[in-house]
C-alpha cells in the first residue's frame, strides 16, 4: 500500500505541473516567504533522490542534496525526476541510519528503507499543501481536493461523511 500511496502523490504532482508555465512555477509566492512552486517541487523531488542515491552505501543524510536548479525552474525536467523515481521505488526493505547534523553535533539514527519510505511520502504531502497555497494564484488550475492532504485525513473525512 505504501509504493501505490507514493505514487498517487507524484501523479498528483505531474498533474500539477504540466498545467503550469514556466512563469507560474517559477513565480515567487508571497505567502510561501517568496519561494516557489519549483522550489517546492525540488525539495520533494532532492528527498527521494537522497534516499535512492545513499541506500546503497546504508546512510542516508538528508542535507546532502544535489539542489539542482532546473529542477525548480523547469516543469519537464522536474516531471522526468519524478517518473525516475517512480520507477525505483520498489525495493526489498533494508536496515539504514540516518546521518544529520543538528547544532554542529553528528546524530545518527537507525531506521529502514519502508520507514524512510513513508517519511518521504508524508514529506511530500507536508509540501504539496504548501504549494496548494501558491496555486491559488494561478485561477486557471485544477487539483484533487486532496492535493496536499495526509492519507489519515482523508480517511477520517470519509468515516464522518458516512
Amino acid at each position: 500500500m505504501l509504493i501505490p500511496s507514493i505514487n498517487k502523490s507524484l501523479n498528483e504532482l505531474i498533474d500539477l505541473l504540466n498545467q503550469l508555465s514556466q512563469k507560474e512555477y517559477s513565480r515567487a509566492c508571497e505567502a510561501l516567504s517568496n519561494a516557489t512552486i519549483g522550489e517546492h517541487t525540488r525539495h520533494i523531488i532532492e528527498m527521494f533522490q537522497c534516499l535512492e542515491n545513499q541506500l546503497g552505501s546504508g546512510i542516508v543524510n538528508y542535507d546532502s542534496r544535489e539542489r539542482n536548479i532546473r529542477v525548480q525552474t523547469d516543469t519537464l525536467f522536474a516531471i522526468e525526476k519524478i517518473i525516475a523515481i517512480k520507477q525505483t521505488l520498489d525495493k526489498q526493505n533494508v536496515k539504514l541510519e540516518l546521518l544529520q547534523f543538528i547544532d554542529g553535533a553528528e546524530i545518527r539514527i537507525e531506521s529502514n528503507y519502508f520507514r524512510e519510505l513513508l517519511y518521504n511520502l508524508e514529506h511530500c504531502i507536508h509540501h504539496q499543501a504548501l504549494i496548494k497555497v501558491a496555486i491559488l494564484q494561478c485561477e486557471t488550475i485544477k487539483i484533487d481536493p486532496n492535493f496536499g492532504v495526509a492519507r489519515s485525513t482523508i480517511e477520517y473525512r470519509n468515516q464522518c461523511a458516512q
